[in-house]
């Protein structure tokens, strides 16, 4: 497979966004919502949103799916990250966004980049984080994280998403990559400088422990992308 080509920092989508989340660092004392992604499916109503939409091949993934939610139900928590990053490595098949939707900087629900069966960072993020929270991984340890990846040895940098598992709020995150296989501490990974990082009921500065403001009020796109995930049959 050609070395995916990620969505450069001067992209004027992406380049917009990051602009736009300079202010969380004075955005402090906003309250917060509890959590908008639930741990509950509608599994006639996916699988019908599925055939519509992507028809059989699409539906066959979404089987498979179901089947690894059945099969990881009590598992240990590391074999459950293991999988869960394994499956849409795996799966999905990086592109971007421009040649993937046309919108740029589309951020797609687990059902949209199942039936695609191709998406970029933020797709692999989203859809690792619903199955963990529907595995019953708490979502205040789980949070997708921008960063900026350094290509190499060269001063380049692009943007990037990665899922992080939190043992404890304060705990140095184990992360989940598409471009890494294997879910390594964020120590080890001295290519990539945390941005801000998020979830359902929180959203970080930096490195930040302490949350500064509601993600659904702050970023339009994760409000788009729940509001299509309770209309698909995941909430």
């Amino acid at each position: 497979m050609p070395k995916p080509r990620h969505r450069t920092l001067a992209s004027p989508g992406r380049r917009r966004f990051l602009a736009g989340l300079g202010s969380l660092v004075l955005a402090a004392g906003l309250g917060l919502q509890a959590s908008a992604v639930g741990a509950s499916l509608d599994p006639p109503r996916l699988r019908e949103n599925m055939q519509r939409l992507y028809g059989q091949s699409g539906l066959a993934v979404l089987e498979e799916w179901f089947s690894l939610l059945d099969r990881l139900a009590g598992a240990e928590l590391r074999t459950q990250l293991r999988e869960v990053n394994d499956f849409f490595n795996r799966r999905v098949l990086w592109v971007d966004d421009d040649l993937n939707w046309g919108p740029e900087d589309y951020w797609a629900t687990p059902l949209e980049t199942m039936g695609q069966g191709k998406g970029d960072c933020e797709d692999y993020s989203i859809a690792k984080y619903v199955t963990l929270k529907q595995l019953g991984v708490p979502g205040e340890r789980l949070r997708m994280i921008y960063v900026r990846a350094r290509i190499g040895r060269s001063r380049i940098t692009q943007a990037h998403m990665v899922l992080g598992y939190y043992a404890t709020p304060g705990a140095e995150p184990l992360l989940l990559d598409n471009l890494v296989p294997t879910i390594t501490p964020a120590s080890q990974r001295t290519d990539l400088d945390p941005l801000f990082s998020f979830n359902s009921s929180g959203l970080w500065a930096g490195a930040s422990t302490e949350s500064r403001a509601d993600p659904l009020a702050r970023l339009s796109r994760w409000r788009r992308v729940i509001d299509r995930m309770h209309r698909q049959g995941f909430i």
